[in-house]
């Protein structure tokens, strides 16, 4: 006798697949912080876990004053969630159904697309312009159906951005009633002039809503924390679909701490910033194309796919996990997460050894 039967818009859902580990070697695979994470952070999370058997705070109230004194926003306006993936997952539930859809750049982030399925809604994917979101791709793609247009910006995995007049220039052209979402992960390492973060953007209108991470300068990936800004109107939404007590003790005393300890961050900014351009240069003169990058790591392309396998899997027998591209549509691709410099040698190193058996 059969059981009980899921949703078959879940059923069409492709799970997720994170970067591989690897025994004994250097998992580059999944943009996470080489250096760690702050010291203040790890004193932090043991002294919450004297107060294992106490309930977090639901409300997140310390960590929100602490994010909002930081960036100078109202805190009240802020939601924390475990990562910004489960912000996604609150957006989801509270403006996505079946017919509705949703707007990404063609290569953007696979978990908006993941979102949407899980809500019945289809996701449309604009053409990017050499690797880099085209606004006027994105706006030809808005519909009546349109409720959401997803942009990371930088975006994973090509790490290229936007300017912040072309971000002004897509808001100003999108439908009031259409949620523009930014997603900044990768913030704190754009030291580009011409870019700019949206949270004035939206502190001041109605249908902002920007997105921000623990997880990669800041080093916390696995306590799964991340935040995010836009109206009173929003923020209230998304808290109606928010469990009650969605981040732990040890995980909101660690984002204090971590905000707390600039010079971590500072430091862990400028160790990717200078080994992202010498991985760059080092890896382009073997010979393979590496797209420019502001985040922390770098998309190189091998030329075909089969060649790409190749690399992947030479590398791996060595030691060394790296990101295959083939779900973001980039199959001939590998997205390589910037190391410790022991690390990054490592792979150019083997790069040049893959490079010789072609």
């Amino acid at each position: 006798m059969p059981g009980p039967r899921p949703l078959s818009s879940i059923l069409k859902v492709t799970p997720y697949i994170p970067g591989r580990d690897i025994d004994g070697g250097w998992k580059l695979a999944s943009n996470e912080n080489p250096l760690g994470c702050s010291p203040l952070a790890r004193e932090a999370i043991i002294e919450a876990t004297r107060r294992a058997a106490i309930y977090p705070d639901g409300s997140a109230y310390d960590l929100r004053r602490a994010i909002g004194k930081k960036h100078s926003i109202d805190e009240d306006r802020i939601i924390c969630g475990a990562g910004s993936d489960e912000i996604f997952q609150f957006l989801g539930r509270g403006y996505l159904e079946t017919g509705d859809e949703i707007i990404q750049t063609e290569h953007g982030f696979l978990v908006y697309s993941i979102v949407a399925q899980q809500s019945g809604a289809t996701t449309i994917k604009a053409p990017e312009t050499n690797l880099q979101a085209n606004v006027d791709a994105i706006l030809s793609c808005l519909t009546p159906n349109t409720k959401i247009v997803f942009l990371a910006n930088p975006n994973n995995p090509t790490g290229s951005y936007l300017p912040w007049n072309e971000i002004e220039r897509l808001h100003k052209a999108i439908p009031e009633n259409v949620l523009l979402v930014l997603d900044e992960a990768y913030f704190e390492y754009v030291e580009q002039s011409d870019y700019q973060s949206g949270l004035k953007l939206a502190e001041s209108t109605s249908n902002v809503l920007v997105t921000r991470t623990f997880s990669k300068a800041y080093g916390l990936a696995s306590l799964r924390l991340g935040w995010a800004y836009s109206s009173n109107e929003i923020i209230d939404a998304l808290h109606r679909t928010r469990g009650p007590f969605n981040l732990t003790s040890p995980t909101l005393a660690a984002g204090i701490a971590a905000i707390a300890d600039e010079q971590f961050l500072s430091e862990s900014v400028q160790f990717n910033n200078s080994q992202l351009q010498k991985l760059k240069k080092a890896v382009s003169r073997i010979g393979f194309t590496v797209y420019p990058s502001v985040g922390n790591f770098v998309l190189v392309d091998l030329g075909v796919q089969e060649r790409a396998t190749l690399a992947d899997n030479f590398l791996r027998k060595n030691g060394i996990s790296v990101r295959a591209m083939g779900a973001y549509g980039l199959p001939s691709c590998l997205r390589i997460s910037i190391g410790l410099e022991e690390a990054n040698e490592a792979v150019v190193r083997n790069l040049e050894e893959f490079a010789k058996t072609l």
